[in-house]
């Protein structure tokens, strides 16, 4: 990968830094910056590892799906998936740009809560919802609750008894469609621990449009994440309004909502660019307005729930380079002081990273070295085989795209602490939080 100074305008750092955030050139002291701020300082005065996130890409990322989606459709409604990461300064900037938010519990909801950010925009999902799950959202009266199945659908029609507690109601539905995309992240497959098959659909129809103090107002679905093609979507466009026209004949159900879900692809390796937002609007409304026409049904609110998408390239890990080790023959190893604690990713689905030397950004590669954490696990490598310039003990690491599923699944693995975060934007840089202490790992221990 070749950097360039100089950021005239978004297009043209798109160009230069395909896998980092939009505000990302190199210095004059060949050091990577992001967001007007040196990664290297960023560093030295936060400590390693640090995960960054740039505001300017974050925002970008909001108006892109806005645009390209609603200029196609006007009657949308984009939900950020919190489960890319969520946290008070994230979810600020969410209330700011008028996104909604999608949670999965209530620790979610409780982060939201505590910035007042807008219940009527909130859709809570999740499998296993529990009763207090279920009595905290009517209590905050959130806007939608995705219903997964009838236990949950029994559940919420005895909690929500009391006058103002009648919820608007989605069913998520398992299409059955086969997003071509890691095991553990397709979920729309018949076989998936999610939501009703469409063979089953028509009884929770049924049981929802019984219930006098449920509202169905309309059907969800999300087939996975990471998915590179468009065709899935288009398929289970298709079958779920298939499914609504028919639950619309003999139940009299009118879909005013149909929420597709996310999983919209973002580029992580040179060799594997992802399709625009633009090209996933276009197929998706498409399909939607065609399909709709075909079947006499009024175009329901389409309801979008990007997260990875949104959040994914704004972020970045740093690390710092400690015992490199040399099998001669064999392999490179070069140990970071981060790893699997704070980015199981790569451990959990194999998923592969680029990388640059933040301290020495414009030299050229030279040799292939393997990333490894420091864990206590033969599996914690963060990049495998990677060519990078010359490495030394005390060097930065940068490995872009870092900005979804890192942090929220991170651990103490090890008794590990885990890391600081910042926002970047214009030359500045605010600590979003603070590095966990020794303090913070007994903190909620007994004896």
């Amino acid at each position: 990968m070749t950097y360039l100074g100089g950021t005239d305008n978004i297009e043209s750092m798109i160009l230069r830094f395909p896998l980092f955030p939009l505000a990302t050139e190199v210095d004059s002291q060949g050091h990577l910056n992001i967001g007007g701020c040196d990664t290297v300082a960023l560093a030295a005065e936060f400590g390693t590892p640090l995960y960054l996130f740039d505001e300017l890409s974050l925002r970008h990322k909001y108006t892109e799906f806005k645009t390209e989606f609603g200029q196609r459709y006007a009657d949308t409604t984009v939900i950020y998936a919190g489960k890319a990461f969520i946290n008070k300064s994230l979810a600020l900037i969410l209330k700011e740009e008028g996104l909604g938010l999608d949670v999965v519990s209530a620790g979610e909801l409780s982060i939201a809560q505590s910035v007042d950010f807008p219940m009527d925009k909130v859709y809570f999902h999740g499998n296993n919802k529990s009763a207090e799950e279920i009595n905290l959202a009517l209590k905050w009266h959130i806007g939608h609750i995705v219903v997964d199945n009838l236990h949950e659908l029994k559940m919420l029609g005895e909690i929500a008894r009391e006058p103002g507690d009648t919820p608007d109601i989605l069913l998520r539905l398992s299409p059955g469609i086969d997003p071509h995309t890691h095991q553990y992240i397709a979920t729309g497959t018949v076989d998936s621990k999610f939501g009703f098959p469409l063979s089953s659909g028509e009884e929770a129809v049924a049981a929802a449009r019984s219930a006098s103090n449920l509202n169905l107002v309309g059907l969800h679905f999300h087939i996975g994440s990471l998915i590179f093609e468009v065709e899935p979507y288009e398929q289970a466009i298709e079958l779920t309004l298939n499914f609504a026209a028919e639950m619309k004949q003999k139940y009299d159900f009118e879909l005013k909502e149909l929420n597709i879900g996310g999983g919209f692809a973002i580029q992580y390796t040179s060799d594997s660019p992802a399709p625009p937002i633009a090209a996933y609007a276009e197929a998706i409304v498409s399909k939607i307005t065609s399909q709709c026409q075909e079947l006499k049904l009024t175009p329901p609110r389409l309801v979008i729930e990007p997260g990875r998408a949104i959040v994914g390239q704004a972020g970045v890990a740093l690390y710092k380079v400690g015992a490199i080790k040399d099998i001669p023959g064999v392999r490179r190893y070069v140990p970071v002081d981060g790893g699997m604690a704070d980015n199981i990713r790569p451990a959990l689905y194999g998923s592969k990273y680029e990388a640059v030397i933040a301290n020495k950004a414009v030299e050229k590669d030279k040799e292939k070295v393997t990333i490894a954490g420091r864990f206590c696990e033969s599996g914690d490598i963060l990049i495998k085989d990677i060519n990078l310039p010359p490495i030394s003990d005390g060097d930065i690491i940068a490995i872009p795209d870092c900005g979804a599923y890192c942090l929220p699944m991170a651990s103490n693995y090890n008794a590990s602490l885990k890391p600081a975060i910042v926002m970047v934007k214009e030359g500045t840089a605010r600590l979003i939080r603070r590095r966990e202490t020794l303090d913070d790992l007994t903190r909620c221990d007994l004896i």
